[in-house]
């Protein structure tokens, strides 16, 4: 089994309000060949806590990618994209959008945002699957992701 950065296990942000989706992700990420610790929020306020390290997420690892989803409530994708990228020690964190979306106007807008990666999810749980385990490989395997600044 692969490690991520350094040999440690890749610390991995789902930020995802479907509890199904959740489900997919982890069996995936199960599923998969590199070493991971998953982990996951609910909405765009519990994200922010969890990347700024706020309240319960005190002791939150520095996420060496997170996985967004644009629909959220609280506070919906864009706004958790567009706070971590107005800071100095999450600018550089991978964000991958995945998300149910495939209109053009939320494609724009998350690139213009700086995300890193456009995923629409796959209505099919199997493809749902591969597209997880493909962005496990590419990102995880493959990319050299810069390390956090804690």
């Amino acid at each position: 089994m692969s490690d991520g950065i350094d040999g440690d296990p890749a610390q991995i942000l789902l930020v995802e309000d479907n509890p199904g989706d959740v489900r997919l992700t982890q069996e995936a990420f199960k599923e998969g060949q590199i070493d991971n610790d998953l982990h996951v929020v609910e909405d765009g306020v519990e994200a922010l806590d969890f990347l700024f390290k706020r309240g319960e997420y005190a002791d939150a690892p520095c996420p060496d990618i997170v996985l967004l989803d644009l629909n959220l409530p609280r506070k919906n994708g864009d706004e958790v994209l567009e706070e971590m990228r107005a800071d100095e020690t999450l600018q550089y964190v991978p964000v991958v959008v995945l998300t149910s979306s495939e209109a053009q106007e939320d494609v724009v807008k998350s690139y213009e945002l700086n995300a890193n990666a456009y995923l629409t999810k796959p209505v099919d749980p199997v493809d749902f699957i591969e597209v997880v385990q493909s962005f496990e490989q590419f990102w995880l395997s493959i990319v050299r992701l810069p390390e956090c600044e804690e």
